[in-house]
């Protein structure tokens, strides 16, 4: 079964499966969607030294002509300022096992201490972390491991944009170059992570509309079918979010003869000719790499016909 198949398979039974981890030996158990993931390794050699300020970049690998930055995961779960020391809560090993991980078409390594299993999960069953006053949080939710332990889902974007921060100064500069959409309409945007949120928000400020932002699917669908579709432009949704998927959104309102008409835009970190395939599997209107501010502009005009 290849990815799309898979993914649309788990979204249909509103279902997601996680790769848990530890960080240290009968640490806490960590979690990430697997399909961020594209493969997992065990290194032999020597990191490659890189100009960082960043205390938990490690430095490169090279994989099959990639040149592949890596991160200590276990050094940024304590990482709170620039420039200092992290070298006493580094993996706590000398095996360098590392996720290869996507974002948005930038490979990252995320070094870990030890593999665990692949849990398979309801979204309904994952509890969101609203700690909203806390900046430093570094997971989005929880759910339950086979033996009823505690799970904890890592927010990755968060992490890559602490580790890389020109990714996010790269959307900032990308913001120059889209312009005003006229529409007096509003557009609701449903994501579990903070850092995207943030670029969102800008995002839309930059197109002059005006917009609504939910922490999660059933927030959304809980303001939409209380508020009604009469002023809703677009619904732009993640795919993977606890309590409600992306998925949930597009069925939900794809299956209500009032909403149905609301054009739905895919907004994810999974990249190349997949994305049409992908937002055909799901009876989404269109298909967006994460964020990305000219595609953000170029998906709303084309659903709207502007």
């Amino acid at each position: 079964m290849n990815d799309i198949d898979a993914i649309t398979t788990l979204h249909l039974r509103n279902e997601a499966q996680f790769f848990t981890f530890q960080l240290e030996k009968d640490g806490d158990l960590y979690a990430i969607n697997i399909f961020k993931i594209k493969e997992i390794i065990k290194y032999h050699n020597e990191f490659v030294d890189i100009i960082s300020d960043v205390p938990f970049v490690e430095g490169l690998i090279t994989m099959r002509n990639y040149n592949i930055p890596v991160i200590d995961m276990r050094k940024w779960f304590f990482y709170r300022e620039m420039n200092i020391n992290l070298d006493k809560f580094a993996i706590p090993s000398d095996d360098k096992i590392i996720m290869v991980c996507d974002f948005s078409g930038i490979l990252v390594g995320i070094r870990i201490y030890q593999a665990q299993r692949i849990l398979t999960k309801k979204w309904s069953d994952i509890t969101r972390n609203d700690d909203d006053s806390n900046p430093s949080q570094k997971v989005i939710g929880h759910t339950k491991y086979y033996d009823g332990k505690i799970v904890q889902i890592v927010d990755i974007e968060k992490m890559a944009v602490e580790a890389f921060p020109w990714i996010e100064e790269e959307k900032e500069k990308e913001l120059e170059n889209i312009s005003k959409i006229d529409l007096d309409k509003y557009i609701l945007i449903a994501d579990d992570s903070k850092p995207v949120l943030k670029i969102m928000s800008k995002i839309m400020e930059k197109l002059g509309l005006k917009y609504k932002i939910f922490n999660n699917g059933q927030e959304l669908l809980d303001f939409l079918f209380s508020n009604g579709a009469e002023n809703i432009g677009v619904i732009i949704t993640d795919l993977e979010m606890p309590v409600a998927s992306g998925f949930e959104v597009i069925k939900q309102v794809k299956n209500n003869k009032e909403y149905s008409h609301i054009p739905i835009i895919v907004n994810s970190s999974m990249s190349g000719k997949s994305n049409e395939e992908m937002a055909k599997s799901l009876n989404a209107d269109g298909f967006v790499s994460k964020s990305n501010p000219k595609e953000i502009e170029k998906g709303i005009k084309k659903v709207l016909n502007i």
